[in-house]
């Protein structure tokens, strides 16, 4: 037996391909669906019993839990959602994620290269992405078959290894302190390779090749579930107290899980045999090779059955959860605030007109105060975000949302007035995507130039001016004589240009360049931001129902209040 051909290429390109293919599954399906998936899980997860159904239904469709559970974590973070249907919906998740298992437990074998290559050549020729993400998926559902049926093939000669055969001997699930060694084996391969499904594909191959039995593959399915909690906690590690409560909840729901089937594993085993037959019965095949084809069956069901047995039997407790849960969290110097999750846009009135303006109002100056931060990480402010690109890639995606949340309020009906609120509203979010991104530029200079006292004393004084000219926009205020301050600002811009250019012995003239760009940046952010308010000026932000439905002036007259 030539070793290196006959196990190590199918096992370790089996497992290559076997972990690509959920990959690429993974990827082609969220594509598709996991942005309106999110907005979906937002507007309906409101109780235990719909978030419990959102997340078995959501994970089913984008095949990983780990998704869903970060996405939850985000949410959570973000107050889009509360702590006891974060729960519910993690709850749901572990039993939409057994979907994966079923599937990779049918014997489709080396069909699956058939279905992937079909896949793969509509995936290259397709023009439309929805096509190309469709074909992704079924390639990757094709290369999870392909790679476990290499796998198994490769890894039936440790039979014949007696080496092989004594050092997994002692994975055994024969006793309890063999059943607990197998758990926290598979739980510590999981999580060094963030992948449940990986790791239960792996023992499906191990107990179809006979290499492992069938009660020890099933012990190593209940650790497998273990291990996949440690992707949402590092997922939680930045964020808010409740965020870290929602990673809790799944560790503990988990742990609690594999605690109460521990002492239950005899039983579970018999009824399996009960109802699928005797999972260790050999099969010949007709080259005369045995292989055990009701393995991966019996783990696919099992790990099904466990997570189902699981969750109806915590589901009542849900509440108790969210009390301890409530009493444990991180110190309130980890309350960062993540700025990509909208905080007051309403999925469940998304369009709706009379809720939705003092929304996005909210959600603006939300926006506007995350741009705020960049000042802060300038300066090197302690509780400032540490990574400013980061930071610039979270606010992008809320003032996208922002945008779309706008967008939605759009009616044939609304009339001249309300259309034009509506208008101004999506300018105002305009401008403020560029306040923030000149911003991001300033504080993206600041920590990249190192200044002497000289040239620092000029970047704090323009910094302290850009933060003086938001602070009305910060607070909602309407003070009067915006470009009289305007003005000031730029006078004072130019007594700090004027001040690094006659600084010839305490600024070097390459650090004099960089606070010059600093000031031309200083200036377009104190034009943004009176441009802000020219536009809040321009149209009344008047509730809906004050707005009046004033139709287009005659040709020659004043259409609109809105320049």
């Amino acid at each position: 037996m030539d070793i290196f051909k006959d196990i190590i290429v199918p096992v370790i390109g089996g497992l290559g391909i076997f972990m690509l293919g959920l990959e690429f599954m993974s990827n082609g399906i969220q594509a598709l669906a996991v942005n309106r998936m999110r907005s979906v899980l937002g507007r309906v997860a409101g109780t235990p019993i719909k978030g419990l159904a959102a997340g078995t239904l959501i994970t089913g469709v984008i095949q990983s839990s780990t998704a869903m559970t970060v996405m939850v974590v985000g949410l959570v973070n973000a107050g889009v959602m509360g702590l006891r249907p974060a729960i519910s919906v993690i709850m749901g998740a572990n039993i939409g994620t057994t979907l994966t298992n079923t599937l990779i437990a049918l014997p489709l074998g080396l069909y699956g290269l058939l279905v992937a290559g079909f896949a793969a050549l509509v995936y290259v020729f397709a023009k439309k992405d929805s096509v190309r993400n469709v074909a992704l998926a079924l390639m990757g559902f094709a290369l999870i078959f392909y790679g476990l049926s290499m796998m198994t093939g490769g890894l039936k000669p440790l039979r014949n290894i007696p080496e092989v055969m004594d050092v997994i001997s002692t994975l055994n699930a024969d006793t309890y302190g063999g059943i607990l060694r197998c758990v926290v084996t598979a739980a510590l391969i999981t999580a060094m390779i963030h992948s449940s499904s990986a790791t239960i594909g792996i023992v499906m191959g191990l107990g179809a090749s006979g290499v492992l039995d069938w009660q020890t593959a099933l012990a190593f399915s209940l650790g497998a579930d273990l291990g996949t909690t440690i992707t949402s906690f590092i997922a939680s590690l930045n964020l808010s107290k409740n965020a870290k409560r929602a990673a809790y909840a799944h560790i503990s729901f988990n742990f609690i899980g594999v605690a109460v089937m521990l002492p239950l594993f005899p039983l579970a085993c018999q009824l399996l045999v009960y109802f699928i037959g005797d999972p260790g019965a050999p099969s010949t095949a007709p080259n005369g090779e045995v292989t055990y084809p009701l393995v991966p069956i019996a783990v696919g069901v099992y790990s099904t059955v466990f997570n189902i047995f699981n969750t109806a039997l915590l589901f009542p407790f849900i509440g108790m959860f969210e009390r301890v849960l409530s009493r444990v969290g991180a110190s309130a110097v980890d309350d960062i605030e993540d700025y990509s999750q909208p905080k007051f846009l309403d999925p469940r009135h998304d369009g709706a007109l009379s809720t939705g303006l003092p929304a996005v109002q909210a959600e603006t100056g939300r926006y506007l105060q995350a741009a705020s931060r960049f000042i802060d990480i300038a300066r090197g402010a302690k509780d400032a975000p540490d990574d400013v690109e980061e930071h610039a890639a979270a606010m992008d995606i809320l003032n996208r949302e922002i945008r779309r949340y706008t967008s939605a309020m759009f009616r044939p009906d609304l009339g001249y007035g309300r259309s034009d609120l509506l208008a101004s509203l999506i300018e105002e979010e305009d401008f403020t995507a560029s306040l923030g991104e000149t911003l991001h530029q300033i504080a993206r200079r600041v920590k990249r130039e190192p200044f002497s006292a000289a040239g620092r004393e000029i970047v704090d004084a323009m910094l302290a001016r850009v933060e003086a000219a938001m602070a009305p926009l910060l607070a909602a205020r309407e003070d009067a004589g915006r470009s009289a301050a305007l003005g000031a600002g730029e006078a004072f811009l130019l007594a700090m240009r004027e001040k690094a250019l006659r600084a010839t012995t305490d600024i070097e003239w390459s650090e004099r360049g960089a606070i010059l760009a600093l000031l031309g940046s200083a200036e377009r952010a104190l034009f943004l931001i009176d441009r802000i308010d020219a536009e809040r000026r321009s149209v009344t932000r008047a509730s809906p129902d004050e707005t009046p439905k004033a139709e287009p002036a005659p040709i020659g007259g004043v259409a609109s209040a809105h320049p």
